[in-house]
């Protein structure tokens, strides 16, 4: 049996006296395509530097296709793209030299996919040769997306790829990434704060907090199952519910839960009891409820 794609085991990683990842354990099996969902300051640029050896942790382990992170072939490492938040492209060569530096890393290299990528994104041959410091930032996020694209990845780690984009570029992406990489049983890590390109893309959705991942699962099984219970305490209270995953009670006594399942008996409860109701949730309410 193969090993998956990426394996934390008690991952830690300290910044001075703050914890930002604490014991966190993770599985991404082959092609799995999962949204990396978390707050801002909550790890998740972290988690993925730390997943691709680029940053050491102080505990625990990764493994990459069962090879440790920390001493990874260079067979291993020719399977995985990655496009970081902030641009890391030598920014005094142009896009023609930067590729072909690129080029010359990899055994595998898609040359006609990267001369499409170049033509339907905008860059012809003047804008090929120019150099990268003088490109837009949205150019220069395109660029980085090119260039972790051309060899046909395994594994392809997003952090915030379409930060820089403008509508017209993060459509242009989206398309790419479902119609060639997904398609093609890619396993893809995507990090963002857009919750409308998460939805397009993901099919699974893992949610980053307190240093670990408080809740993973199926997109479509989240929000079908996910809702939200409103009720008095005298009658809550007393009422165990499956998948809870936070309960407040308000100053006038209403209690309000949150539950990744929507079980027979809770529906049931609905239908005897009219002071209680239930909603269903959106990605956003799903998001604001875990990570709260």
């Amino acid at each position: 049996m193969n090993p998956p794609v990426i394996q934390v085991s008690s991952l830690s990683k300290r910044f001075d006296q703050q914890a930002v990842l604490a014991g966190l354990d993770w599985t991404i099996e082959r092609g799995q395509v999962v949204g990396l969902l978390g707050r801002n300051g909550a790890g998740k640029s972290t988690l993925l530097e730390c997943l691709l050896g680029l940053r050491e942790g102080d505990a625990g382990g990764v493994t990459l296709f069962g090879a440790a992170v920390g001493d990874l072939p260079a067979g291993v490492r020719a399977r995985i793209g990655y496009v970081p938040q902030k641009s890391d492209l030598f920014e005094w060569l142009t896009p023609y030299q930067l590729l072909a530096y690129f080029k010359a890393m990899y055994t595998h290299w898609n040359d006609a996919k990267v001369a499409g990528l170049l033509a339907r994104w905008g860059f012809d041959a003047l804008k090929c040769n120019t150099p990268i410091v003088r490109l837009s930032g949205g150019e220069q996020q395109r660029l980085s997306i090119i260039r972790a694209l051309a060899h046909d990845p395994e594994l392809l780690v997003l952090d915030e790829p379409a930060s820089s984009l403008d509508p017209v570029g993060r459509r242009d992406f989206l398309r790419e990434l479902i119609d060639d990489v997904i398609e093609r049983g890619t396993t893809v890590i995507f990090s963002t704060h857009i919750l409308s390109d998460l939805e397009r893309v993901a099919l699974d959705v893992a949610f980053l907090k307190d240093g670990k991942i408080a809740l993973q699962g199926s997109l479509d099984d989240l929000l079908e199952q996910s809702r939200r219970v409103v009720g008095p305490g005298a009658l809550l209270d007393k009422f165990a519910i499956d998948g809870e995953l936070r309960r407040h009670r308000s100053h006038d006594g209403v209690i309000e839960i949150v539950t990744r399942a929507s079980t027979p008996a809770l529906r049931a409860l609905a239908e005897r009891e009219p002071a209680v109701r239930i909603e269903a949730l959106s990605l956003e309410d799903l998001f604001v409820e875990v990570t709260r």
